[in-house]
Formats: C-alpha cells, sequence, structure tokens
C-alpha cells in the first residue's frame, strides 16, 4: 500500500508539474496582451512598446509600476499600476495620465467588489459616466467623494469601493509625478502626497460594519 501510494504521488506530481510546463507560456502571453490592451486604453496614441521596460517607482515605502508612452522621440504620458484596500480586497487600477498630469482614462485589471454595487468602479468614474475624472489633475486638487468635501459623485451605494478608487487614482499620480521628467527643465518632478483623507485600514474596519450597502 505504502508504495502504492509513493507512486500514485510520484506520477500525480508529474503530472502537475508537466501541466505547469505547458500552460505557463500561454497563460504570461494571454497576461502580456490584457496589459498590452490596458495601456492602449488608458494611453492612447503612442508608438513605443510601454510594456516593454517599465519603471517602478517606490513613494512612501509602496512600489508603482510606471509604463511610459512616447510617439517618436515625444513623451505623451504613461500608465501607472496602483493598488488600494476596497470592500471585498484589493483593488488594481491602471491610470492614464497626460504630459500635463491629466487623467486621460483607466482601466479597473482586477477586484473583489460586489457585484453590482462596488464592481460599477469599471465604469463610473470613466468620461460621461456620474463620477466621471477623466481631464482632472490630482496634482492641483486630489481627489475626493463629495461627501468627504471632494468633487466626485461616489458609487450609489459603494462608498468604500469610491474611496479605495480614489486613493489608488492619486497614489497613481504620485509616482506618475517622481518619475516624469519635465521636458522645459529636465528637472524630475517630486512626488505630491497621497491625500490624508482616508486610510485603508480604515476602509476595511469600516466594510466589516456596512456589509449590504458598502457606504
Amino acid at each position: 500500500m505504502a508504495l502504492v501510494l509513493t507512486g500514485f504521488s510520484v506520477i500525480a506530481g508529474g503530472l502537475l508539474g508537466w501541466v505547469n510546463d505547458v500552460t505557463a507560456g500561454p497563460i504570461a502571453e494571454a497576461n502580456a496582451k490584457t496589459l498590452s490592451d490596458a495601456i492602449k486604453v488608458v494611453v492612447p496614441g503612442f508608438d513605443n512598446n510601454p510594456a516593454e521596460a517599465p519603471d517602478t517607482i517606490d513613494v512612501n515605502g509602496v512600489k508603482y509600476i510606471v509604463y511610459k508612452a512616447t510617439k517618436g522621440d515625444e513623451f505623451i504620458g504613461a500608465a501607472v499600476q496602483s493598488s488600494s484596500n476596497g470592500f471585498g480586497g484589493a483593488l488594481t487600477v491602471l491610470v492614464g495620465f497626460d504630459a500635463d498630469g491629466k487623467i486621460i482614462d483607466y482601466s479597473l485589471l482586477s477586484h473583489a467588489e460586489t457585484p453590482g454595487l462596488g464592481s460599477k468602479a469599471a465604469d463610473w468614474f470613466k468620461k460621461g459616466g456620474k463620477g466621471d475624472i477623466t481631464g482632472k489633475n490630482p496634482g492641483e486638487t486630489p481627489l475626493t467623494v463629495s461627501k468627504d468635501g471632494g468633487q466626485i459623485d461616489a458609487i450609489t451605494a459603494s462608498t468604500i469601493t469610491s474611496r479605495a478608487f480614489l486613493l489608488a487614482v492619486n497614489n497613481a499620480y504620485a509616482a506618475y509625478k517622481n518619475q516624469h521628467v519635465d521636458a522645459a527643465s529636465g528637472a524630475t518632478q517630486q512626488a505630491a502626497p497621497a491625500p490624508a483623507a482616508q486610510t485603508d485600514s480604515t476602509q476595511v474596519a469600516v466594510d466589516t460594519t456596512k456589509v449590504v450597502t458598502n457606504k
């Protein structure tokens, strides 16, 4: 019996290893295509390959991935990947900024928000949406929900998700300005501080008591 179980374990382990080797390539290719498509959405018009050599930027001990977009020799903007804790867990967004720091568009890469509520973040803040953030520059005024004195309409019944989303966008801007070199002066811009209004730990603590409404 021991020999049979040992043999079965060895065979099963070998099969799992083989399946992993076979699927690793296609999975990596699919992920790369998803990222490439997302970058094209948030920073359109580039002719380089931003995903080929991204920058990893450290802001206040947190690392962000910055994909620089150029057209010819001209820097036209960057896509920045940023995460924050939402209602259901980590919320990761890719935010596109133009050369002046204004938001072009965004793509919600992953989230664990409530279907029909927090999941609306995928479209709520896009151009034409009720919480439209396109064209705004977080360096001029950090993005916050109207409930906290800001100018952005939160997702209905999903204030926690909205706060988490905007926190991720504000932090993405901080990473963007930390790496972006001003074309006129050649000086590297310093990161703008993340808004102090919300912290992830506070959001999570509130989440546990607001299971239904996510307010």
